[in-house]
């Protein structure tokens, strides 16, 4: 009996993947490739993908993906090499920065408006310090340039923290007889950097970078928060023609989409960012 213990325990993990997430990703599927009276079809691929909706929201979904990654992955690795000098107050600052870890996509959507609104907290200042003789206007179709950037802002703000805490338990695994056997043989700040610590660094970065891709590509509530459909991501388009249109074919080949993104994004990572020692 014992030896079937394990498996009993594993039981309530398997129900829950099985009734909340496998179950709604194989109806995904059937709806995805079906339609009403009509059964299996590549329709609704084929409508989503020649719409300009899809187009628009394909392109503004890479073009924040690719601006708020790679400043994500920028400024999280200069504050994991910062903090992992381990100064006096370094846990305090590792508390500060990710405070926005307990913020949900909506809450942090909710503060960035409130700072960035006509009468947020960014303007009030402005006006109160003279820099300005009028509100600035962030939000609405014809600023759209400008919503752009509040959401990359916000974006930066609020998942920037999440790949800091990655980075920085990958630093801290890095054993430091290796720096200290370079410094012995005269390697300068860059050689230790980028001989030692990125090559050692890379499998945290690879999943640093599966988790934040995954998630830009899944981003909503923020973005639906600040500027509605001014600037269509294909989250967004999914919610919008379940909620809206109420076509549940449609918004579950968006999902698909994103899902089929995102993996052929993983699996260029994994090829280019895999480290050799761990190859078998």
């Amino acid at each position: 009996m014992k030896r079937y213990i394990p498996f009993l325990l594993c039981l309530p993990s398997l129900f829950y993947l099985i009734v909340f997430i496998g179950y709604p990703l194989v109806q995904a599927f059937v709806l995805a490739f079906s339609k009403p009276k009509l059964g299996f079809t590549l329709e609704n691929f084929i409508s989503v993908i020649s719409s300009q909706g899809f187009r628009e929201a394909f392109f503004n979904t890479l073009l924040i993906s690719g601006i708020v990654i790679p400043l994500q992955l920028a400024f999280a690795l200069s504050l994991a090499i910062f903090v992992n000098k381990r100064f006096k107050g370094y846990m305090f600052l590792i508390y500060v920065i990710t405070i926005p870890l307990a913020l949900s996509e909506i809450t942090a959507g909710l503060m960035s408006y409130s700072i960035f609104s006509t009468m947020g907290f960014l303007n009030k200042l402005l006006l109160r310090i003279n820099l300005i003789e009028s509100p600035i206007y962030f939000f609405g179709y014809t600023y759209r340039f400008r919503e752009f950037i509040v959401i990359i802002l916000s974006e930066l703000w609020r998942a920037t923290p999440l790949v800091f805490v990655i980075l920085l338990a990958g630093l801290q695994s890095i054993d430091k007889e290796y720096i200290e056997a370079a410094e012995v043989d005269g390697a300068n700040s860059w050689q230790k950097f980028s001989k030692i610590t990125l090559p050692l660094l890379k499998p945290s970065l690879l999943s640093a970078l599966l988790l934040r891709t995954t998630f830009a590509f899944q981003v909503f509530g923020n973005i639906w928060i600040l500027v509605g459909r001014d600037i269509p991501v294909l989250a967004g388009e999914a919610y919008y023609w379940q909620t809206e249109i109420r076509n549940s074919n449609i918004a579950s080949t968006y999902a698909i989409v994103i899902a089929i993104i995102t993996i052929i994004f993983a699996l260029f990572y994994i090829k280019t960012l895999r480290s050799p020692y761990l190859e078998s």
